[in-house]
């Protein structure tokens, strides 16, 4: 395991001190990285200056003051320490001696670093000084050429050394960087290599076979067409041999051998010739290139889905148009060809209506079908939908704290939700158990169904993923979709789902918006709030027929000022998309707390972002409708 940062710098510190020279290392800004004690005590250094980060300047201001160079007027002091900045700023290789004030001797030798700022080793040398003025002065009979020699050798042996170890760190230094730049290339998630002029490969990062499989991972010194095959050397050899002709390329093919998708990029050797190698990248783009296709085959999806919603959108008015007057035909005294043609009219539009519900079922999700349901008969019925799947030692009991209250919900997603909650409840139970359904509305705001059983219940990873798509526990014999479509049908009606565990078993809870149904009178004064003219026509001579007497409005705003002026008006059908900025799915939520009944009708299909809020808030009719089919609609609900 790799030491820390700190403690990598106190063990090169103790490694430091160890070194009987004096020794600093200064960055390329000339603040200091690190020195040992030795220069400390050299030099006298205080602590301040023996931080890292301290500035090289006001280290020598500190051995100016201190005398170090011996006496400098106040006046030069600045110039002389530029001067030393400046010197130490050109990162030179240097070796110098001088004598200090108390009149000992030093050396000093400075070697840049590779990577910027400088190493400075200052070594006493009085002894060997004193020694060279002994062996002067007692040696008289040696030439003056001789001793200068020998101070010259001596010399040159000093500032040798000083080069043979700035080398050897060096050396050090740059097989570190090639050892790294190795390890980097051979893990990345591609394939680089070097093709000779020969066709041969002069280097690899040993992962062609993680790109391309059923390859050698060791392939330098083979020939490319022997180590890639015939069929991918030849849909590559093009481009290749353009790289040997200086012109750089990327391009993509389908390896056949192991099928999977590659892009290449060859790029000319241009240290060597571009005729004397080409560099490789290869990598596998196979996910990628799957993810791409499927976002264009979704695009188009999106794109026909938006022209088939708007084409619906209008068409369904005008088949709604023609269904009101045909109807009004029908209630004509014709002959019997005339009514026969209007029969045939009908039949036809009608087909039109159901082509586009199954063109709208193509383009996307159905949306929430709110119904007025009483919970007590919906119960009934799941008990004896679900009885048949327990076996005779698993009770099932519910209880309904809701009573006979009808509420709006989609009988149709919460039944196919609660049966698959009751298998899985069932499966949990083993071979015998109890299943317990309890029905209830909290604090007036939701509808609550809690599935509670008796047998193991949840796993800590279960309780975390068991509403993930393809989540199971049961092995081969669960598809992982069970807990994912109950989430997505109580999300897509604007509840929630909570999974927990219990002392006895496991629970599943699922919570609705409470939206109690309104009853209307058989008739009374509906307001029709409808953008089309001719539709809202047609759509009021239906409400009349039906003994309504009928206001209307062609925005959301007229229809709050109506609401807001007219006490008796007995229910509201709008349809969701009108004039203005505001839908019929926003009067819908202005009228959810109040005690009037609502409907709404449309065009949308029903994977229309508005269709479905406004069928998870109130019952939707789809155009087109005749007088009948509204008649039903409203009855029902």
């Amino acid at each position: 395991m790799e030491p820390n940062s700190a403690t990598a710098r106190a063990m090169t510190t103790a490694g430091l001190n160890l070194i009987q020279q004096a020794l600093s290392i200064y960055d390329s800004d000339l603040r200091l990285v690190v020195a040992n004690t030795r220069f400390r005590e050299l030099f006298s250094i205080p602590d301040r200056l023996m931080q890292p980060g301290a500035p090289f300047s006001e280290t020598i201001r500190f051995l100016v003051d201190k005398g170090e160079y011996g006496p400098i007027p106040e006046e030069e002091i600045a110039p002389f320490i530029q001067e030393r900045v400046e010197r130490a700023l050109a990162f030179e290789p240097h070796y110098f001696e001088r004598q200090r004030a108390d009149g000992r001797w030093v050396s000093v030798e400075g070697s840049p670093l590779p990577g910027g700022g400088w190493v400075a080793v200052y070594t006493d040398i009085t002894r060997a000084k004193r020694q060279e003025d002994l062996l002067r002065g007692r040696s008289e009979e040696l030439s003056d050429q001789l001793l200068q020699y020998a101070a010259d050798l001596s010399t040159t042996n000093r500032e040798l050394e000083s080069t043979v170890k700035a080398l050897e760190e060096t050396k050090r230094q740059l097989i570190q960087s090639e050892s790294r730049m190795r390890l980097t290339a051979e893990m990345m998630p591609a394939h680089i290599a070097h093709v000779g002029p020969d066709r041969h490969y002069t280097y690899s990062n040993r992962r062609l076979s993680s790109v391309m499989p059923g390859r050698e991972s060791n392939i330098v010194g083979e020939h490319i067409r022997d180590a890639l095959g015939d069929a991918a050397y030849e849909a590559i050899k093009p481009h290749l041999e353009s790289g040997f002709k200086g012109r750089p390329s990327v391009f993509e093919f389908t390896d056949l051998l192991s099928t999977r998708r590659i892009r290449v990029a060859f790029t000319p050797d241009s240290e060597t010739g571009a005729r004397r190698g080409v560099y490789i990248l290869s990598m596998d783009i196979t996910e990628e290139t799957q993810t791409r296709v499927a976002l264009q085959h979704t695009r188009r999806r999106e794109i026909a889905a938006q022209m088939t919603s708007g084409l619906a959108h209008d068409f369904s008015n005008l088949l709604t148009i023609i269904l009101g007057m045909q109807g009004k035909l029908q209630k004509l005294d014709l002959s019997p060809e005339a009514t026969e043609l209007v029969e045939a009219t009908l039949a036809a539009t009608r087909r039109g209506g159901t082509l586009l519900s199954h063109i709208a079922d193509m383009t996307g999700h159905r949306a929430p079908r709110m119904l007025a349901t009483d919970m007590t008969g919906f119960l009934a019925e799941l008990r004896t939908l679900a009885t048949p799947t327990l076996t005779e030692e698993i009770t099932l009991t519910i209880d309904n704290a809701i009573g006979d209250t009808p509420v709006l919900v989609d009988a149709g997603m919460l039944q196919d939700s609660l049966v698959n909650l009751i298998l899985n409840a069932r499966d949990a139970c083993g071979g015998s158990g109890a299943v317990h359904i309890d029905a209830r509305v909290v604090k007036n705001t939701w509808l609550q169904l809690k599935v509670c059983d008796t047998g193991t219940g949840f796993s800590d990873e279960a309780l975390k993923h068991a509403l993930d798509p393809f989540f199971t526990t049961k092995g081969s014999e669960g598809s992982g979709l069970g807990l994912a479509m109950v989430y997505d049908l109580t999300k897509l009606a604007g509840g929630e789902v909570r999974l927990e565990n219990t002392d006895t078993g496991g629970c599943v809870t699922l919570r609705l918006p409470f939206r109690q149904a309104r009853r209307h009178d058989a008739t009374g004064l509906a307001l029709l709030v409808e953008d089309n003219p001719d539709l809202r026509g047609l759509i009021r001579d239906m409400l009349i027929d039906m003994g309504h007497s009928v206001i209307e409005a062609a925005s959301v705003e007229e229809a709050r000022t109506l609401l807001s002026q007219v006490p008796d008006i007995s229910l509201v059908l709008s349809d969701i998309s009108l004039e203005g900025e505001a839908s019929g799915v926003d009067l819908i939520r202005e009228l959810a707390s109040g005690p009037l009944p609502y409907y709404l009708m449309t065009s949308l299909p029903p994977s229309d972002p508005l269709y479905v809020e406004g069928a998870a808030r109130a019952p939707v009719l789809p155009k087109p409708f005749d007088a009948e089919q509204l008649s039903a609609f409203l009855q029902a609900r």
